[in-house]
This record gives structure tokens, sequence and C-alpha cells, in this order.
């Protein structure tokens, strides 16, 4: 797992300076600042490193999936501002939110900013052609309507109880997967894969994408709150339904899960018996071998490439998604 993170590290160099570069002439001040923030405060670049790791996999030059990468990381950040704008969360990435410093109104022009952007990037990129900066530039904008309609999805599941494993999967895939899939696709294109190679790596980017939302699931019951940076059974204590929460009301008669998930306030008790509830009924077994699934076809996916160090690079993040604790 130290040498996917020393990996993306390295990628992150260039994804940053190319971020700040494309912000450089924003004004004024403050939104210049509030817009370039988060990049600053740090993050795995997961996305974008996976950008510019499929170009080079696909057999294409990295510099010509650098803009596409930094949108990546530009929609991204996007959606963190506006996220947290909506769940009023006070800290990203152990810092005060950019609401939370600039307030509402520059946060959420900080986030269209970073949106337009990303499109002014891709249609920008040199050494590709018009037909690659198209279909990068369309599956980006594919990307960011399903981050919005999987957002509306959670939101709208959070007074329900009855919410389908084929439902969360498809809300999870659309807030969490999509971002991801268009990353490696757009790497894809401007590696100049065939059509074939490029869909495969979007089925690629979805598999890690579902794997990565499930294992947070998994995370949220399975990790320590000191790893976790949080109370462990969070989700529990907010009511959400998560994969392990849907699986564990289909696999129990009585009551008293769904009572604890619909009651507004628990007391760390009665988190550890629906836990316990949880455990015992297999839904969080459940939940790391779907993971675990997800992340073995994603690998299986990766045989249409030929064999080199960007593809085994590749295999080695579709595990880190599952070997990471927080």
């Amino acid at each position: 797992m130290s040498d996917v993170k020393e990996v993306l590290g390295n990628y992150s160099t260039d994804i940053t300076k190319t971020i700040e570069e494309e912000l450089a002439t924003i004004t004024p001040d403050n939104l210049a600042e509030a817009s370039v923030y988060l990049t600053r405060a740090g993050g795995k670049m997961l996305r974008p490193a996976l950008t510019l790791i499929v170009a080079e996999a696909v057999g294409g030059k990295r510099e010509n999936a650098l803009k596409s990468a930094a949108a990546i990381e530009l929609i991204h950040t996007f959606s963190l501002i506006h996220d947290d704008i909506m769940d009023q969360d006070d800290m990203r990435r152990g810092m005060p939110s950019v609401h939370k410093v600039w307030g509402d109104d520059v946060a959420i022009l900080a986030g269209d900013t970073l949106f337009s952007k990303a499109f002014e990037i891709i249609i920008g990129t040199e050494g590709t052609s018009s037909e690659q900066n198209n279909k990068a530039l369309a599956t980006v904008a594919d990307a960011c309507v399903k981050i919005c309609e999987g957002q509306a999805s959670d939101m709208g599941f959070e007074d329900r109880f009855d919410v389908t494993e084929d439902e969360y999967m498809e809300m999870i895939f659309k807030k969490t997967g999509a971002l991801i899939a268009a990353a490696t696709k757009a790497g894809a294109i401007m590696g100049g894969a065939s059509d074939e190679v490029i869909e495969a790596m979007y089925e690629y980017g979805r598999l890690i994408g579902l794997a990565f939302q499930i294992q947070d699931d998994y995370l949220d019951l399975a990790s320590d709150e000191e790893t976790l940076g949080k109370p462990i059974g969070s989700d529990i204590g907010k009511g959400k339904m998560t994969i392990i929460a849907i699986k564990g009301l289909d696999n129990v008669e009585d009551d008293k899960l769904l009572e604890i998930l619909k009651a507004e306030e628990n007391s760390q008790d009665e988190i550890d018996e629906a836990i316990e509830i949880l455990s015992n009924c297999g839904a969080i077994e459940y939940a790391r071998n779907l993971a675990l699934e997800s992340v073995d076809q994603a690998k299986e996916v990766l045989e249409i490439l030929p064999d080199s160090s960007s593809k085994q690079v590749l295999a080695n993040i579709a595990d880190f998604v599952l070997e990471r604790s927080a």
C-alpha cells in the first residue's frame, strides 16, 4: 500500500502544478484563494492519477492526458465544496471547509469556478485531436450529471428504510464511481486507445469506484475511531442506508435494528448493539465480500492491456482501495 501512495504522490506534483497554473488568472483574490484552497490542502489525488496512469498503460503519452487529469480533480474538488455546504460539514482534509473560511456565497462561486475551469482546460488540450478532446469533454460532462443524480438519490434515501440493494448500487455508482470511471476513460481516450479498450477502462473505473464506497461503508463499522477520524458507527447514528444496513434489514426478523436506524439520537451502546446485529446476520461480511468481488472483476478487466509497469500499478490501485484503513 505504501508503494501506491508513493506512486500517487509522484503524479500529484504535476497535477497540482497544472491546476495552479490554470487557476492563476482568477480574480478577485478571495475567489482565487477559495478555489485553490482544497488543492493545496492535500488529498490522495487518486482520480487524476488514474487518468495519467491509464494513458500510459494504453501506450499514450502522460503529458497528453495531464489537462484532463487536472480537470477531473477540479470536478472532484467542486463536488466536495458543494457537498460540504449542503451537509454543513465544518472540516475537510483536516482543515476548515471552504464555506467556513469564506462563507457560503464565495464557496458556491468557488465551486462553480472550478466546474467551469474543468471544461475550459479540456478544450485547451494540445497534442491530441479535436475528436479526443471532444470525447474527453463528453465523458466529464456525463460524470457531472451522474454525480448530481447520485447526490439527489442519496438525499432521497434519508427518510426511506426500504431502499433496495440495486437502488443503492446505482446511487453509489453515480455519486462516487462515475467520476472515477470518467477519470480512467478520459485517460484511455487521451492515450489514443481503441473504443474497446476505452470502454474496458471505464468498466475498470466503475468497479473500483463501487469497491471504494462499499469499503467506506465497511470501515465505518470495522475500523477504529483513531484511524477513521470519526466515531465508529457514525452511519448508523445518522440512520444512513448503507449496503450493510440494507442487507441487515433484509436478514433480521426483529425490529431492533430498524428502531435504532430510525431514532433521531442513539447512545453508543445502541450503536454497538446495531453493529453486533449486523455482524451476526452476516451483513458486514457481505459488504466486504462485495467489495472484494468488485476489485477482482476490475483486475480481470485489465487483462485487455499489454503487460507494463503502468498496468501493474492499476492492479495495485485496485487492491489499495480495499487495503486502506480510512
